[in-house]
């Protein structure tokens, strides 16, 4: 298996939605059939590379004057897909579809939404690996972490509609005398989701679809650096049966889109992933009643995470070494939960370290089209930027391996680990989302939940130890959303890990729980005399 791959499960199953749900399987790619298929696939989609994509508005194809154009991370001259840029111009008429749309889609069936959400992750399963290898070019991702970005998006469709179907038949907890007393979950109105570049297909497609099966209908305005694999996704709910106005797509830029959507006083909701800046940009622009709004805008928001995992000295340290090697560096570290700071027992700290320079010298930084380990960052800006931290980290302690630039067109950098950053320093504390590793010697395992608990965010930590005290401790005492006991901090999977941070990492939402769906809906309770 090659580095930093999810674990291997069985073969795609069929798309059947009667039972429980399960998650999707993932690829093993040991398998020379399926390795041959992902090469056909990428082959397929690199043929495509460079078309052009319109707006959607109201299921009416829109073109603009000025472009978005989405670039492969890991060859920078290559253009995955050209895409109109919608402006401030823009956002009445798709409020107006959205709206218009709202007046049926809400008065649809639940059966019917969720039938079209079944029907859209039968689609996606047949045509899975062909969006993996939209991810591979669009944001990087090599073949196993495409994998599970398409995989959690079926997952998405089958438990949101499973979800949705749940919440119809909710029942108040009594029956007063006298009367028949219902509960109804309803849609809200028109929400923005705003996701991003990381989870192109997941988290953008997860927001969309709890949207719309909760019987809302969205303006969808996907990242600047990743709308391809959207614009891929639209077309797939337009083919499952989606009506016109349902989702329109618009990609555009946050500070004029973006904003104008937000404060739209028709705007319900926002649903958004990304930076704790632009979230809190959100959630103050959302909390301002404009001019003829009738409600409070809900905002359903996750920003970001410093993940930290503790790795006690009674722990079994090869495993502590496997899990902070994948959580740091898989997709690059660009992922919200990813391990950016290792807390590591005094007692151990000199042998961790020299494991995990060995381990991480094995990462292979390439082109992901040819399933290297890892790939390139997600844009030339993101790049200088983890690079500044990088310099940062030399000054406040010591390169263990990586420390610049790899070799290749793209934005390639070498996975880079800096041992004895001080707690509160700025590498400490920050949210780097690149591959950079932060490593923090802890006085013993107080000292250890002390360092991990001292930052604004909490959304993902794991414990490596073999004590069950310290284990019911951490479960009392780390205060994250998402908390893991001797495994890595990343690949949280639907139904089994509801996803969603404490403090500045947003709104504890919960995506791919039991309680997600409330956030898209509201609660109507009827008494009826009888």
């Amino acid at each position: 298996m090659a580095i930093l791959e999810p674990p291997v499960r069985t073969e795609p199953r069929s798309g059947l939605h009667s039972g429980p749900f399960t998650t999707e399987p993932f690829f093993d790619f040991r398998n020379d059939d399926n390795a041959r298929r992902m090469r056909a696939a990428i082959t397929k989609v690199r043929a495509q590379l460079g078309r052009e994509y319109d707006l959607i508005i109201g299921g009416k194809r829109l073109k603009t004057g000025d472009k978005i154009k989405s670039l492969n991370p890991a060859k920078s001259s290559e253009i995955v897909g050209i895409h109109q840029k919608a402006g401030k111009e823009h956002v009445e008429p798709a409020m107006t579809a959205a709206l218009k749309a709202f007046e049926s889609w809400s008065r649809t069936s639940v059966e019917e939404r969720a039938a079209l959400v079944f029907r859209t992750g039968d689609l996606l399963r047949s045509r899975k690996m062909e969006f993996m290898a939209w991810l591979v070019f669009e944001v990087s991702k090599n073949w196993a972490e495409a994998d599970a970005d398409v995989s959690e998006t079926i997952d998405f469709c089958e438990f949101y509609a499973r979800e949705a179907l749940r919440l119809a038949k909710a029942q108040t907890p009594i029956q007063l005398p006298g009367e028949h007393d219902t509960l109804h979950y309803i849609p809200l109105g028109v929400g923005a989701v705003i996701p991003p570049w990381n989870f192109p297909c997941a988290i953008m497609a997860g927001m969309t679809l709890a949207s719309i099966v909760s019987g809302n209908t969205v303006i969808l305005k996907p990242s600047s650096d990743s709308p391809t694999i959207a614009a891929k996704f639209v077309e797939l709910l337009e083919e499952a049966g989606m009506p016109e106005g349902v989702v329109n797509f618009c990609p555009g830029s946050g500070a004029s889109f973006g904003d104008a959507v937000v404060a739209h006083s028709k705007t319900r909701y926002i649903a958004f992933t990304g930076s704790r800046e632009v979230g809190l940009h959100i959630n103050k622009a959302a909390a301002t009643q404009a001019p003829g709004q009738l409600w409070i805008k809900r905002t359903i928001l996750e920003m970001g995470g410093k993940d930290a995992i503790i790795v006690d000295a009674d722990a079994d340290i090869d495993s502590a070494v496997e899990g902070v090697a994948q959580a740091a560096f898989g997709f690059q570290g660009q992922k919200c939960s990813a391990c950016s700071r290792a807390i590591i027992d005094e007692r151990i700290y000199d042998k961790f370290l020299q494991l995990l320079k060995a381990r991480v010298e094995k990462i292979q930084v390439g082109d992901p089209a040819e399933n290297a380990n890892i790939g390139a960052v997600i844009n030339e800006g993101s790049m200088k930027t983890i690079l500044s931290y990088i310099e940062q980290g030399k000054k406040d302690g010591r390169i263990i391996t990586g420390g610049e630039r790899a070799e290749g067109e793209g934005y390639f950098i070498k996975p880079t680990v800096i041992a004895d950053i001080p707690p509160k320093s700025k590498i400490e504390q920050e949210e780097i989302f690149g591959p950079v590793l932060a490593v923090i010697k802890a006085r013993g395992f107080d000292h250890a939940l002390e360092i991990a608990n001292d930052t604004e965010f909490g959304l993902t930590g794991a414990v490596y130890t073999s004590s069950r005290d310290k284990i019911e401790r951490a479960i009392q005492e780390f205060h994250v959303g998402n908390l893991y006991i001797n495994r890595k901090c990343t690949g949280a999977m639907v139904g089994a890990h509801p996803f969603g941070g404490f403090n500045m990492s947003g709104t504890d939402s919960k995506s791919g729980g039991p309680d997600y769906l409330y956030l898209f809906t509201q609660a109507k309770s009827v008494g009826e005399k009888i």
